[in-house]
């Protein structure tokens, strides 16, 4: 069983997302406050691509806390728009930030440790680390806690040990 908020009061709704392919939308209606929404049917994460880190989306009070995995190799940040070149997008109501904004590239050093490097794509309106621009051929390492802003969304970089 799966449990979505619904994006205006919050309330949970429980479904069994084993009924339906990969790619399907989905149509709630809240029992609470009768707000329509859709979902879409998320692909399964495969097995052979362990999640090493997380981007948390911070915005407002109006939107929903948001996760973004990350893998080994190129994570490219950005908004969600369908059929964007993004693969680890988000969903925001911020023209600032760009369907592929930032990449945070995901690898392993000689001694088997992993590194974030966090790089513009570039962007119109640049990314920040730590409230520094990057320019767009600068590289920086990240670390657990560090702060990114896009636009006018603020990311959490968590790292998973």
């Amino acid at each position: 069983m799966k449990k979505v908020r619904c994006p205006r009061c919050a309330s949970l709704i429980s479904f069994d997302e084993t009924f339906y392919p990969e790619g399907r939308v989905l149509i709630f209606t809240c029992p609470d406050c009768q707000k329509s929404f859709k979902i879409k049917i998320m692909a399964k994460v495969e097995e052979d691509m362990p999640i090493l880190g997380t981007l948390t989306v911070v915005e407002n009070a109006f939107h929903n806390k948001q996760t973004i995995p990350l893998h080994l190799g190129e994570n490219v940040i950005g908004r969600y728009v369908k059929g964007s070149k993004a693969n680890a997008s988000f969903r925001t109501l911020d023209p600032s930030v760009d369907t592929t904004h930032c990449i945070v590239n995901v690898q392993e050093d000689k001694k088997g440790r992993l590194r974030f490097i966090l790089r513009d794509a570039p962007s119109n309106t640049g990314t920040f680390y730590q409230n520094a621009i990057l320019r767009d051929v600068d590289r920086v390492y990240l670390e657990d806690q560090a702060i990114i802003s896009i636009g006018a969304t603020t990311l959490i970089v968590n790292i998973l040990k």
